[in-house]
């Protein structure tokens, strides 16, 4: 979770573009990132990978009218609606895009290449057909906020007890270059999505962020088995909280769609 999921890159930006918020160029930059390329293989109509502009394009044209996020995980297919195929691969790439409009999703499957410090990434969004149903278990933006700080303070109280609460210089090196990079990215979803998207991704990511570091910052305190079970029991729901929270900031585009909001 220190990272933006790079679905949830696609979808926002889709959606700013097939609203006609930005312009193809704009999107597909924003998209890309710090990824060398990106390109989408199984459009309907294409016989081999495409481009990202043609592909959003492509979309738009065969029906769709949003995107949406899942970030599936085992035991929980957060934002899928099947077939069994699609959830397949979008729970070993732990990530995916499902049209809103037309019954397609995009799995990304990533390429890396060269040695440390120099790494070329160029990612395939796989094109296949998904079930037109609501997504799983998706909360509405004002219960992922409410979520997320229930969860937030019953973590911090049971972490607090077992010493594991992030502390030290390896937390706060993560502290201060998730800091880094929030005033460098500036806006963490695209033209078009509510404040309160906005809002809810961002407390999402902190809170995402405290769970990496409680998970990576050793054993702290629990120095015996059964503390150390205790604190992976208080951090799984709060991480599935976070993801939840996630999804929901991510598809608030296409919600307000649904309801007439936009």
């Amino acid at each position: 979770m220190l990272s933006e999921p790079r679905s949830g890159r696609l979808a926002a930006w889709g959606n700013a573009l097939l609203a006609g918020f930005v312009s193809p160029d704009d999107a597909v930059v924003a998209i890309v990132g710090e990824d060398a390329v990106h390109r989408v293989a199984g459009l309907p109509g294409e016989t081999g990978p495409v481009g990202l502009s043609l592909a959003l394009g492509r979309l738009r044209t065969l029906g769709a009218t949003g995107l949406r996020v899942a970030l599936p995980a085992p035991g929980h297919p957060l934002g899928l609606s099947g077939p069994p195929d699609f959830n397949a691969r979008a729970l070993e790439a732990e990530e995916a895009v499902v049209c809103h409009g037309v019954a397609l999703g995009l799995v990304p499957e990533v390429y890396e290449a060269g040695p440390d410090g120099d790494v070329h990434v160029e990612v395939v969004w796989h094109c296949l057909p998904v079930r037109e149903a609501p997504p799983a278990d998706v909360p509405s933006l004002g219960e992922a906020e409410r979520e997320l700080a229930e969860a937030l303070r019953d973590a911090t109280e049971v972490l607090s007890r077992l010493d594991v609460a992030g502390s030290g210089p390896v937390a706060e090196a993560a502290i201060d270059a998730y800091r880094a990079r929030a005033e460098r990215d500036g806006e963490v979803l695209a033209p078009g999505y509510p404040s309160r998207a906005v809002r809810v991704l961002a407390l999402s990511q902190r809170v995402g962020l405290l769970v990496s570091v409680a998970y990576g910052n050793g054993p702290g305190g629990a120095v015996s088995a059964s503390e150390m079970a205790a604190r992976s029991e208080a951090l799984r729901p709060v991480e599935r909280t976070a993801r939840r929270a996630q999804v929901a900031a991510y598809n608030a585009f296409v919600e307000e769609r649904e309801r007439g909001v936009r």
